[in-house]
């Protein structure tokens, strides 16, 4: 089986390959192909993954690998594509914070005005890339990666249908963390012995219900003043407010309930995380191309740096301490071999992934959304597809009005990056819940407008998670 990684030259590629040679038991990937714009990076990545492969030992008992810079050839005979692309790289990303922080916004790469910009400069090109698979490789399941990951996927269904799903490992994290907070086994939704009701958007999601035994759990775990202070969410945006709204929300609606406290202490920072990761990676990739025999040695250093710091700087403006040791959503690396692993390896799983809001009857799956949408749902994985699980709580109204500002702002975003449209993105920016005049969205489509030919680098790396 061959697994090709669009934008294989990202600093977080050796996670997916070990994640995959891990798992050859389960789904055996004999090649990995690695594309990327940047031959230096892909240099590099090669040493990497090259030097994993004979940590396992025997030849042969870790997947070959092949990069290329060419899209056809990548594509070309693959039976599962993982997009994890960064259209404009961590460039375009410090710029995006930039711009948002200049007027008093919110400068996060995936979240308000950043993750429209980010958008409109990349659905062009996941169009390209969605357009080339189905015409190359129309039986392969894609699996994107790729931030903002509603927008994109969204796009990507234009082209490709139910051949592409979109995942992110928060919201597994959340469910795994809130089970084992109520004394269950983290691992029972996935399992089915245990229900979730978790519904919304990427990065804008909420668990409302877990259910297990017959019983709802989520209200007693919210009262436990001892089980909510080893939860994560509870430290970053407090246990009152997670009481107050009755759910335990992704830990990325941070910055949509505490927007203020979210600006003053990202605005506070002598770097935004993209000014770091630009910095750090850029280290990385230079040391590692002067020594590529010290290759593996200098990313594992590099990694331990990155994930010690994740939403650091969230957590301090709250007070929430150090970030738990165990990471129970396993990474986005193991989301995506567990969803290979049910595609094609005749396993079964429940996760949330990103999908079209159609239940089994065509009716959409959250009231109020268009059935065609991209949304986070629970669903059953298995080797005849993807199935939506039905959803038991609808989103209540004050939820479901911030997720349908989002989700049509997103939508405008996509007709923008399509059709050129400026007053499109004028009204995606004006219109978001983290964007407060009219005047600003103006400025921020100036400022971000994608040039005819941007020539940015088509680079990797899709979340900071």
């Amino acid at each position: 089986m061959i697994l090709t990684i669009l934008g294989g030259g990202g600093f977080r590629v050796p996670l997916v390959y070990q994640a995959v040679a891990a798992a050859r038991s389960r789904v055996d990937v004999s090649e990995v192909v690695l594309l990327d714009a940047d031959p230096d990076r892909l240099t590099v990545m090669s040493h990497v993954l090259q030097q994993l492969g004979r940590e396992l030992g025997e030849p042969g008992a870790a997947p070959a690998v092949r990069a290329t810079t060419d899209l056809d050839e990548a594509v070309t005979g693959a039976d599962v594509i993982f997009s994890a692309i960064r259209v404009g790289g961590t460039t375009g990303r410090t710029r995006d914070e930039r711009t948002a922080l200049a007027e008093g916004l919110l400068g996060q790469e995936t979240v308000g005005p950043g993750g429209l910009a980010y958008a409109l400069r990349t659905v062009p090109e996941v169009d390209r890339v969605a357009a080339r698979i189905a015409a190359l490789a129309p039986g392969a399941w894609t699996i994107s990666f790729t931030n903002p990951a509603s927008i994109v996927t969204e796009a990507m269904r234009s082209h490709l249908g139910e051949r592409v799903v979109g995942i992110c490992d928060t919201p597994i994290a959340l469910v795994r963390r809130a089970l084992l907070g109520c004394g269950l086994d983290p691992a029972a939704f996935d399992r089915g012995e245990a229900e979730v009701d978790y519904a919304g958007l990427n990065h804008l999601g909420w668990l409302q219900g877990l259910r297990a035994g017959g019983t709802d759990h989520l209200p007693g775990l919210l009262a436990d003043d001892a089980a909510l202070a080893d939860l994560e969410e509870a430290r970053l945006m407090g246990a009152d407010w997670l009481r107050a709204t009755g759910a335990l929300p992704n830990e990325y609606l941070y910055y949509y309930d505490f927007t203020r406290e979210a600006v003053a202490g990202i605005a506070a920072q002598e770097r935004t995380r993209g000014e770091f990761l630009q910095a750090q990676q850029g280290a990385f990739y230079d040391a590692a191309t002067a020594e590529p025999a010290r290759a593996l040695e200098l990313w594992r250093a590099t990694l331990a740096e990155r994930e010690a710091t994740y939403m650091a700087t969230e957590r301090e403006t709250q007070q929430a301490g150090e970030r738990a040791a165990a990471d129970l959503g396993g990474g986005y690396h193991e989301v995506a071999v567990d969803l290979m692993a049910a595609l094609l390896g005749g396993e079964e799983h429940r996760m949330i992934l990103d999908v079209a809001n159609t239940a089994t009857d065509g009716q959409p799956l959250l009231t109020g959304l268009p059935a065609d949408a991209v949304v986070e749902v629970p669903v059953r994985v298995d080797a005849d597809g993807v199935h939506p699980l039905p959803v038991a709580r609808q989103l209540p109204p004050e939820r479901l009005a911030l997720v349908a500002a989002v989700k049509a702002c997103e939508r405008l975003i996509i007709d923008a990056a399509r059709t050129r449209s400026r007053r499109s993105a004028w009204l995606a920016f004006a219109h978001h819940p983290l964007v407060d005049s009219a005047g600003v969205a103006h400025r921020l489509v100036e400022a971000c407008w994608p040039a005819e030919e941007s020539g940015e680098q088509y680079g990797a790396d899709p979340d900071d998670a």
